[in-house]
């Protein structure tokens, strides 16, 4: 298949850019390189969302609980390596006399990667099959999503000597026999969350230009119409949200990995709605907006709360009103929308030139004639 000129720049462009993030660990310090992997795991959520609202008109704003469930699975298996007497301390100090049947086959570090991909998606699809076959969309669609968190953070906190409860997982010393606090280590998880990063983008990049990718936009267009001349939505909504729902269940594994802790304050209704915010300050119907915007905004939610530590939930807020004011398309949409006024007018002035061409050698051929 034959690329045009226009997927061959994005692909160029993604390519500068992961290399320059290859070589953020030469310049950055230990610290500053956990931070940055753990905001990269934060852009694959946001290609995930970016996939159902930008694409295909969906607006979730439960995407928490999909990267929490994700979290928990992976965490579940590191706390299990990290207990040599078999029962996580949070379970003793509970009165759990043994391990729960649903905690043994987290014993499996693939079996924790596995259910860390398939429980986001299972959940995803019996709330969008349900919801989406009766037709439920817009508001109503977000509110749902949303009630999904709140009765998932509630279960998660009130089973505390399953869960954690409110302290949620931590503490885990090593994965698969390395230590996780390693340099070495944390440079791996790093470069493998980039990769991650690099295969999502690519293969979201190429979905969305592919047939699934013009269903997809229809959908958002014109639902009605595309029910219309033949296509089932909802086949191809519950798809489109099963996959988002699990990228943010993959997002959840990596980051795990690399911040060491998953608490259910992580999967509430305000890292959801954030989490929104990194696509639209991006720029929706843009994979590589929503990986830029996740970047972006937590980078400067991580300077404002160093430098202001007293301002930064303001500077923040102007932020995002700025945004929305002045760059509703987001950053991607805001600068490809003026490139495309460059180029028509650009195509406008090159066929009123070629336009009055002939009209210039007619006058010529005149004059000639007359003298």
């Amino acid at each position: 298949m034959l690329l045009s000129g226009q997927t061959k720049l994005k692909l160029t462009m993604y390519s500068v850019c992961l290399l320059l993030l290859a070589l953020a660990p030469l310049l950055l310090s230990d610290f500053r390189m956990s931070l940055l992997g753990k905001f990269l795991a934060y852009a694959i959520i946001a290609i995930g969302i970016d996939l159902i609202w930008g694409f295909t008109g969906i607006l979730s704003l439960g995407h928490g609980v999909f990267f929490g469930l994700g979290a928990y699975c992976m965490a579940m298996h590191l706390k299990l390596a990290s207990t040599p007497q078999g029962l996580p301390d949070f379970m003793s100090w509970s009165g759990v006399e043994s391990l729960p049947w649903f905690w043994a086959p987290f014993h499996s570090a693939i079996a924790a990667f596995l259910l860390a991909l398939l429980v986001p998606m299972a959940v995803a699809f019996v709330l969008g099959y349900f919801t989406f076959r009766n037709r439920i969309k817009g508001a109503f669609f977000s509110i749902l999503s949303q009630a999904l968190v709140i009765i998932t953070v509630t279960l998660f906190v009130g089973q505390q000597g399953y869960t954690g409860g409110t302290n949620g997982l931590t503490n885990f010393t090593t994965f698969l026999g390395f230590n996780l606090q390693a340099p070495s280590t944390k440079l791996f998880f790093f470069y493998l969350t980039l990769g991650v990063v690099a295969a999502v983008l690519l293969l979201s990049s190429f979905l969305v230009t592919s047939r699934l990718g013009n269903i997809l936009t229809a959908i958002r267009d014109g639902e009605n119409r595309v029910r219309f001349i033949g296509y089932n939505p909802v086949t191809f909504k519950v798809f489109i949200y099963c996959v988002s729902a699990g990228l943010a269940g993959l997002a959840g594994v990596l980051f795990v990995l690399q911040e060491g802790i998953i608490s259910p304050a992580q999967m509430g209704i305000v890292p959801s709605i954030e989490m929104v915010l990194w696509v639209a300050i991006g720029g929706r119907s843009t994979i590589g907006g929503a990986v830029l915007g996740a970047l972006l905004t937590n980078a400067a939610k991580t300077t404002f709360s160093e430098a202001y530590p007293d301002w930064w939930p303001i500077m923040m807020g102007l932020m995002f009103i700025i945004v929305v004011l002045f760059l509703p398309k987001g950053i991607i949409g805001t600068l490809t929308h003026y490139v495309q006024l460059m180029k028509t007018e650009r195509r406008t002035s090159h066929a009123r030139t070629i336009s009055g061409t002939p009209q210039t050698n007619r006058r010529e051929n005149s004059e000639r004639q007359r003298a």
